[in-house]
C-alpha cells in the first residue's frame, strides 16, 4: 500500500506542472513576502511641523522605535497598587508579553509638568534609531472580500490640552481584496487617519490625499497631539472624537520616511516577533482621566475589527479654520485660545492644586472688592457734562443704551463691512496676491507674515471702533440736548472730521506697535493706549487745536489714567470678548460651521462695541468736568448736573 502511494506521488510530481506543487511551508512564504511588498509599497511619509532646536516651537517628537524605550534604564516599570513601586527598571519586550493589566511604564519627567524633559529625552533616544512605523494587515470575519493595512506611530509624549505619556496614532488604507496577494494587484479604495477618538476619511485619488511615488500617502501629525490630518492647516475640534482644541500642521515642515516594520497578520507569530503586543498596560505614567498614559494597538477594537472602526468613527472631513480673519478676536480664534489656557490650569490644578485655587479664590474677592468699591447709582443718562462715579458710568450707559436699540444698532452696523474688508484685504494679500507662496513656505510663523496679517485687522478693527466712538458721541450729545438723531445723520457729522481722526491714530496705532515689539515697550504700549483712547472725543467736541489731539487726550487722561484704564479695558474687553464666547458656546451646543460661528460673534460686536463707546463718551465728558474743578478750592460731590 505504501509503495503503491509512493509511486502515485512520484507520477504526480512528474505530470503536473512544478508551479502548482506548492508546499505549506512555501505558501506561508509567499504570504509573508506578500504582505512585506505590500507595507513597503504603501508606507507613508510624514511631514512633522519643523522644530529648530530642542524646546523650540515645532514639533519634538517623531514616530519611535518600541525598542528605543524598552530595555531603556531610564524607563521603569510600574505595578498597579501604589504609585511609588517600581517592578522593573529597563523593562524588555518579553517583560511586557505577560500582560501586565493595571502595570505602567514611567518615562523620565512629570506629564503634567513636563517642561523641555521629554523634548530632549525623545531628541536623545531618536538620534540611537530610525524614525518606525508598525505596518499590520487585518481582515474581519463579517466583512468578507475587504483587507485593511494600518500602519501605527508611537510617540513617546503627548504635549497637546491632555498631556500624557505615550501615544499611539494611526492611518488605515483599506482594499477591495481578501489577501495581501490580491492587493497587490489593486490599489487602495480609501485612507483613514486617526484623529484622537475618530478618524478622517478619503477616497484614493481625493484632491485632499496628496502622495509621494503614486502610492505613499503623505501624512501631517498635529503639533503635540500627533492627530493625523491631510494638509497643513490649523484644524478645530469641538468633541471627543474630533479632540478638543485646535491642531496645527502648519509649516515649515520636516519629511521623513520612517522604515516600516512589519507585523506578521497570525497572533502567534505577532506575539514571536514582537513580545510587546502582549502588553495590555499602559504605555505613560499613571494619571486620572484623560492624562493617562495610553493602551497600546493590541488593546484597541480597530486592531480586529478594522471595518466596524471605520464604520463607526469615520468622517469626510476635519473643520479647519477660515483663512480669512474678522474684525476683532474671531469666535474661532478665541476657542484656541481659551481652550489652551482652561487645559494649562487644568493641568496646573492636578499637578499642584494649591495654588490654583488660592489663586481664583483671591481674583473672586478682588471682583467683588471691586464692585463694593463704587457706587452704582443713580443712573441717569442725562445730563452728560458730569461726574460720575465708576458704576454710574456702566450703568447710565446701559439706561440710554437700552433706551435707543435702534438707533445704536444702526451705528455698530459699521462694523459688518469692516469685518467683510478685512477678510477681502487678507485673502487678496496672502492668497490671491504675491505673499500666497511666502505663506505656504513659511507659513504663519513666519515673523513677517504674522506680523502683517494681525497687524492689518487690529489696525482695521482699531479705525472702525474709533469711528464708532466718534459717531456715538455725537449721538450721545445730540439726545441729552433733545434733538433726535438716526445713526446715518451722526455719521453725516463725523465724516468731516474723519482726516483728523485717522491721521493720528495711525500715528498712534505705528507707535504702539513699535514700542511693543520689545518685553518692556508692551508696558509703554498699554500705558499710550490709555493716554490715548480719547482721541475720538477731542477731535469730535475740542475746536481749540493749541494742543495736537494726541497730547490733549494725554493731559486730560494723565492725572487719573487707572480710572481710565479699568473703565476701558473693562468695559471695552468685556464687548469684544462676548463675541467669541458665544461662538464658543455655539460651537459645543450646535453643529454650526465654523464661518457660521465667526460670523455670528462679528454681528455680536454690532450690539456691544456701541455700549462701549456709550460708556467711554460718558467717561470723556467725566474727564473734562474733573479737569474743570480741579483747580477748585472746594471739591463738591458727584451732582445731579454740572458744567
Amino acid at each position: 500500500m505504501g509503495v503503491r502511494v509512493g509511486v502515485v506521488a512520484a507520477l504526480a510530481a512528474l505530470l503536473l506542472p512544478s508551479a502548482l506543487v506548492i508546499s505549506p511551508a512555501s505558501a506561508v512564504s509567499t504570504a509573508d513576502d506578500a504582505a512585506t511588498q505590500l507595507i513597503q509599497r504603501y508606507a507613508p511619509v510624514v511631514r512633522l511641523v519643523q522644530q529648530d532646536g530642542p524646546c523650540a516651537r515645532g514639533e519634538a517628537y517623531q514616530p519611535t522605535n518600541v525598542n528605543a524605550v524598552l530595555s531603556n534604564e531610564e524607563v521603569a516599570l510600574r505595578g498597579p497598587w501604589s504609585g511609588q513601586n517600581v517592578v522593573k527598571v529597563g523593562p524588555t519586550a518579553e517583560d511586557l508579553s505577560a500582560g501586565l493589566f493595571g502595570y505602567y511604564l514611567d518615562y523620565p519627567g512629570n506629564a503634567l509638568k513636563p517642561g523641555c524633559t521629554y523634548d530632549e529625552w525623545s531628541h536623545r533616544i531618536s538620534a540611537e534609531s530610525p524614525p518606525t512605523v508598525y505596518g499590520h494587515i487585518v481582515t474581519q470575519a463579517d466583512y468578507p472580500g475587504r483587507l485593511a493595512l494600518q500602519y501605527w506611530f508611537f510617540y513617546v509624549y503627548n504635549d497637546f490640552n491632555d498631556k500624557h505619556e505615550g501615544d499611539w496614532e494611526m492611518v488605515q488604507l483599506n482594499f477591495a481584496a481578501a489577501t495581501a496577494e490580491q492587493a497587490l494587484t489593486v490599489t487602495p479604495t480609501e485612507t483613514g487617519y486617526s484623529q484622537h477618538e475618530g478618524a478622517e476619511r478619503a477616497n484614493w485619488g481625493d484632491k485632499k490625499l496628496q502622495l509621494v511615488d503614486g502610492t505613499h500617502p503623505v501624512v501631517y501629525p498635529a503639533l503635540g497631539s500627533h492627530a493625523n490630518y491631510y494638509s497643513s492647516q490649523v484644524y478645530l475640534g469641538r468633541s471627543a472624537a474630533q479632540g478638543v482644541g485646535c491642531d496645527d500642521t502648519v509649516g515649515p515642515s520636516r519629511e521623513i520616511r520612517p522604515e516600516a516594520s512589519v507585523i506578521p497578520q497570525d497572533k502567534t507569530e505577532y506575539l514571536a516577533a514582537f513580545p510587546w503586543l502582549g502588553y495590555v498596560g499602559r504605555w505613560g505614567e499613571a494619571h486620572s482621566g484623560f492624562y493617562n498614559g495610553p493602551t497600546g494597538p493590541n488593546m484597541k477594537d480597530r486592531w480586529t475589527a478594522p471595518f466596524t472602526w471605520e464604520h463607526e468613527s469615520w468622517r469626510d472631513q476635519s473643520f479647519s479654520l477660515p483663512e480669512g480673519k474678522s474684525a476683532g478676536p474671531s469666535a474661532t480664534d478665541f476657542f484656541c485660545s481659551a481652550v489652551a489656557a482652561g487645559s494649562n490650569v487644568l493641568t496646573a490644578a492636578l499637578n499642584n492644586p494649591g495654588p490654583v485655587v488660592v489663586g481664583l479664590l483671591a481674583l473672586i474677592a478682588l471682583l467683588v472688592w471691586l464692585a463694593t468699591r463704587t457706587q452704582w447709582r443713580p443712573s441717569t443718562p442725562f445730563r452728560v457734562r458730569r461726574r460720575r462715579t465708576w458704576g454710574s458710568l456702566v450703568t447710565s450707559a446701559f439706561r440710554l443704551y437700552t433706551s435707543r436699540p435702534r438707533t445704536f444698532l444702526g451705528i455698530g452696523l459699521l462694523f459688518i463691512p469692516v469685518g467683510l474688508v478685512t477678510s477681502a484685504v487678507q485673502y487678496a494679500l496672502f492668497r490671491a496676491g504675491g505673499l500666497g507662496p511666502l505663506v505656504d513656505t513659511a507659513g504663519p510663523a513666519n515673523a513677517v507674515v504674522a506680523f502683517l496679517a494681525l497687524g492689518l485687522g487690529v489696525l482695521l478693527t482699531i479705525l472702525g471702533f474709533a469711528v464708532v466712538q466718534a459717531a456715538t458721541a455725537v449721538t450721545v450729545v445730540a439726545l441729552d440736548e433733545g434733538r433726535q438723531i438716526t445713526a446715518r445723520a451722526a455719521y453725516r457729522q463725523v465724516v468731516p472730521r474723519l482726516p483728523r481722526l485717522l491721521l493720528p491714530l495711525a500715528v498712534a496705532v505705528v507707535v504702539v506697535v513699535l514700542v511693543g515689539l520689545t518685553v518692556v515697550g508692551v508696558v509703554v504700549g498699554l500705558w499710550l493706549i490709555v493716554r490715548w483712547s480719547m482721541l475720538p472725543y477731542v477731535v469730535m467736541f475740542e475746536n481749540d487745536y493749541r494742543d495736537r489731539p494726541l497730547r490733549r487726550s494725554g493731559r486730560l487722561v494723565q492725572q487719573r489714567w487707572w480710572r481710565t484704564a479699568s473703565i476701558t479695558v473693562f468695559v471695552t474687553g468685556l464687548a469684544l470678548l462676548l463675541g467669541p464666547l458665544l461662538g464658543t458656546l455655539l460651537l459645543f451646543a450646535t453643529s454650526a460651521s465654523f464661518n457660521v460661528v465667526n460670523l455670528v460673534s462679528a454681528v455680536v460686536y454690532v450690539g456691544t462695541l456701541p455700549f462701549a463707546a456709550i460708556t467711554t463718551t460718558y467717561l470723556y465728558f467725566d474727564l473734562t468736568v474733573r479737569e474743570q474743578y480741579a483747580a477748585s478750592v472746594v471739591q463738591a460731590p458727584v451732582l445731579p448736573a454740572e458744567a
